[in-house]
């Protein structure tokens, strides 16, 4: 069974930073891509990111290009979210996410495990 922990999220003013982890279950964690979610109230859950197995390889929303970094430490199991300059509308439950296989992706239905999600608020 594979659990996915989130932490970090919290409150933040514009232009401010936070970062996200998520700390999986599992020894095979190096063997799958990882994603980053995120859902605003009344809004489908989006993409934000994925990286690779190595970590070698990832991809972003154009909403958080240049100004988020995923990154992973398979070592330790556990993948992170650096998040700066951040906007009133990147407000949301940010989840982390196993994918099914070592393809990034940015759809939800390839991701078959989640975490529980995990606040962050951005004030204006």
């Amino acid at each position: 069974q594979v659990q996915l922990v989130e932490s970090g999220g919290g409150l933040v003013q514009a232009g401010g930073s936070l970062r996200l982890s998520c700390a999986a279950s599992g020894r095979t964690f190096s063997s799958y891509a990882m994603g980053w979610f995120r859902q605003a109230p009344g809004k489908e859950r989006a993409f934000v990111a994925a990286i690779s197995r190595s970590g070698g390889s990832s991809a972003y929303a154009d909403s958080v290009k240049g100004r988020f970094t995923i990154s992973r430490d398979n070592a330790k199991n556990t993948v992170y979210l650096e998040m700066n300059s951040l906007k009133p509308e990147d407000t949301a439950v940010y989840y982390c996410a196993r994918d099914r296989g070592w393809v990034l992706s940015r759809t939800v239905s390839e991701y078959p495990y989640w975490g529980q999600g995990t606040q962050v608020t951005v004030s204006s």
